[in-house]
């Protein structure tokens, strides 16, 4: 006689399980994921102190302004080309031995910058720096996609989201502080100390041995993405210089273009018979490639702005660095706290109504920065940019987790190397092209008004070009699909979130391991086997 089916208890009806209680994370992975936000933290708190020192590293190096732009200049160059290997290094090496590998080249080359006798091994030194930057940001993403269950990954990139967002609010404004009382070398010093810590405790506590999947580095591949994603950034930061004339910028441009045409097409061929430094498969899931130029575009609009803002209140409105750090620290300390919050919202609705609420925000006060002028009150400034912080909280985390949610844990680590990439790109793009497009407005306008207008109608034509990113950001926005995460797997349901084609699917499946993203990572770096 058949047994009669069960029936939950009327308490385990009355309370379902949360997210929280349902898909709980192991100790384990917080502590791995705590450490690699730490070191995050450093490495993006770094990035950003430089550009308002360079004034007075010109005066101490005896440098001119074009030469000491190459501090900023190598160090973008250097992402650009090593970011594309992570992928590589994460299939191959442990958590562990990429970590260290990371925080070693970041500490050698803090310590080397504090110490550079002159320019030449300070600018060496950012290259080295470079190398451990490039590195940390895909290896944190990647550790989440793979510690995190899909229900809790929302609130989890809110908390990485803070590292992203406050930590270029602070930079500048603890480098202004560290130039208006010490010298520019303690801009290191200060870091250094924090950078070994963050090694020594990570090389403590994390674990995995060596031995990831048996990939081998295509060494035509590394070639052409030198030339490839190089040229191309390079390119595009030179267009927004002064007096960049003739083939100046466009040479380079074209060099990448022609490099990265091949280093597709290089890509595309290993996929079929060998392994790929990137995965552009990837690409074969249709969220991860909305998302993917949401952020895109995003991205280009505001790095442009965090360009165009400083050079504003300290050009037109006379504020020091200090006096504009100061200004803009509220718009991303509101924008750090409020993303774990848009990220437990994320789990709970979707995307799509925070992505839309992000970019309109984003949309409507970069429309309104296109009007201010000279007299405009630096408190209504900041206002804005609290509103525009607010905004890109809304954007960043729902658009990152949702677009790498649907790929299958052998295409994480090329991911997460792909959309650095393009981050840097887009990056360089919005700041050549809004610079570009303000220097030529205030240039054309200079003949028939004073400097003064000249130069804010400089800035109205740039602020304006960013607001028309940010409507194309709201139509990509409406193609994201509004679903929360599910419960169950690394990918969401089919025609919901882009999932591929059942023979992609079946690819991902058979894995050996217990199914679980914890699981999924002892497999892959040292551990039993489920």
């Amino acid at each position: 006689m058949p047994s009669a089916p069960e029936h939950p208890s009327p308490s385990a009806a009355a309370h379902p399980a949360t997210p929280r209680q349902a898909h709980p994370i192991s100790p384990e992975s917080r502590l791995i994921v705590t450490v690699l936000v730490i070191a995050a933290f450093v490495v993006i708190l770094n990035e950003t102190i430089m550009n308002v020192a360079l004034p007075r590293l010109m005066a101490e190096l005896h440098v001119d302004a074009p030469t000491v732009q190459w501090l900023s200049t190598a160090f973008m160059l250097t992402m650009s080309v090593v970011i594309p290997t992570t992928g590589f290094l994460l299939q191959r090496l442990s958590t562990r031995a990429v970590y260290i590998l990371a925080m070693s080249l970041f500490s050698t080359g803090t310590l080397l910058a504090a110490l550079a006798p002159g320019f030449g091994v300070l600018l060496l030194a950012r290259v080295v720096q470079a190398c451990g930057t490039a590195i940390m940001m895909p290896l944190l993403m990647t550790s989440v996609l793979t510690l995190i269950p899909v229900p809790r990954r929302g609130q989890v990139m809110g908390t990485v989201s803070i590292v992203i967002s406050v930590a270029p609010a602070v930079g500048p404004t603890l480098s202004g502080l560290i130039l208006q009382f010490l010298s520019w070398r303690f801009m290191f010093l200060a870091v250094l100390p924090i950078a070994i810590a963050a090694l020594l405790f990570g090389a403590a506590k994390l674990r995995g041995a060596a031995g990831g999947e048996r990939s081998s580095l295509d060494t035509l591949s590394v070639v052409l993405s030198v030339p490839a994603f190089g040229g191309v950034v390079y390119g595009l930061s030179q267009l927004g210089g002064e007096g960049s004339g003739g083939l100046g910028p466009v040479a380079p441009l074209l060099v990448g273009a022609a490099a990265l045409a091949a280093f597709v097409l290089r890509q595309l061929a290993l996929q079929r018979s060998g392994s790929p430094l990137l995965d552009l498969r990837a690409f074969a899931y249709p969220m991860y490639t909305v998302a993917t130029a949401l952020l895109m575009v995003g991205m280009m609009a505001l790095f442009g702005v965090v360009i165009l803002l400083p050079l504003y209140l300290q050009q037109l409105r006379g504020l020091d660095t200090l006096g504009t750090g100061l200004l803009l620290l509220p718009g991303g300390l509101v924008m750090g706290l409020l993303a774990p919050t848009v990220g437990r919202w994320f789990d709970r609705v979707g995307p799509v109504p925070l992505t839309l609420t992000g970019t309109s925000l984003i949309t409507a006060v970069l429309g309104a920065l296109a009007f201010i002028t000279a007299e405009t009150s630096v408190w209504l400034v900041m206002g804005l940019h609290i509103v525009l912080s607010l905004g890109l909280a809304f954007l960043f985390t729902p658009t990152f987790t949702s677009g790498l949610n649907p790929l299958p844990p052998r295409l994480y680590s090329h991911g997460s190397a792909i959309l650095s990439t393009l981050q840097q790109v887009a990056g360089a793009a919005g700041t050549a092209l809004l610079v570009a497009v303000m220097a030529g407005t205030a240039h054309a306008a200079s003949a028939s008004m004073p400097a003064t207008d000249a130069a804010m109608a400089g800035f109205h034509a740039a602020f304006l070009v960013a607001a028309a990113a940010g409507v194309a950001a709201i139509v990509l926005a409406a193609f994201l699909r509004n679903r929360p995460a599910e419960g169950r797997g690394t990918t969401a349901r089919p025609g919901r979130t882009g999932r591929p084609s059942p023979r992609a699917r079946a690819r991902s499946r058979g894995r050996p391991s217990d199914g679980t993203p914890e699981g999924i990572y002892r497999m892959r770096h040292g551990g039993s086997r489920g």
